[in-house]
């Protein structure tokens, strides 16, 4: 009989307009691997472009909280910086002749030419973060006591900042355990939870746009 857990039936998003970013601890390094593939993976497959995804790493998952939150920081400061440049730019171009606008108009003068900035990378504010890593409970209460600061942390900063955060944190029992969750055990039994976080930030993506423009998106 098959188990009703799970997350339901699956939906498609557009997320080709996204910019996620991801953060991973490096502690239990092969299950971590594991995990940011199947997250790299998703994504790329709704649509997110590779140059619009940020993977940053730290030492271990304490640190996660506080990582996702200056991540988050920093898109903020991009934006604002690119949004400066844009004014300038405008500003520039307001004070050159009519002969020189319709110049740049052309594209003779300005160096532009057919897919010119096609791969640039966008530096609006993260539309969603990913936070990857891995627990295993070992014979003290630093597990514990790991697990529950982690979460409550990361939920805070979802909660603070208005970014959606995804939560990616295995919180283990057994090494075993996390092979299966990471899609790489033995007997093959396991699913990648990367695949899942990393549809779970496109869709929080999408809706989060909707929510900010008013409107509802399922």
């Amino acid at each position: 009989m098959a188990g009703i857990k799970g997350i339901g039936e699956a939906r498609t998003y557009d997320g080709s307009d996204l910019r996620i970013g991801i953060i991973h601890a490096r502690w239990n390094t092969q299950i971590i691997d594991a995990l940011l593939r199947g997250t790299l993976q998703t994504l790329k497959a709704s649509g997110v472009k590779e140059q619009n995804i940020v993977v940053q790493s730290v030492p271990g998952s304490y640190e996660l909280p506080y990582a996702v939150q200056k991540m988050y920081t920093a898109s903020q400061s991009q934006a604002s910086t690119a949004a400066g440049g844009v004014l300038s730019s405008a500003t520039d171009l307001l004070s050159q002749s009519t002969t020189d606008l319709t110049s740049m108009g052309s594209g003779k003068e300005s160096g532009s030419g057919s897919g010119g900035g096609a791969n640039k990378s966008s530096k609006q504010p993260f539309d969603a973060i990913i936070a990857i890593g891995a627990l295993i409970k070992g014979s003290t209460m630093h597990f514990e006591y790991i697990s529950d600061a982690v979460s409550h942390g990361l939920m805070k900063v979802q909660l603070e900042s208005g970014c959606p955060v995804v939560f990616g944190l295995l919180t283990l029992l057994s090494e075993e355990q996390g092979l299966e969750r990471a899609g790489i055990d033995a007997a093959g039994k396991g699913h990648n939870h990367g695949e899942d976080w990393g549809k779970g930030a496109v869709e929080l993506g999408v809706k989060r746009r909707g929510w900010g423009e008013g409107t509802f998106v399922e």
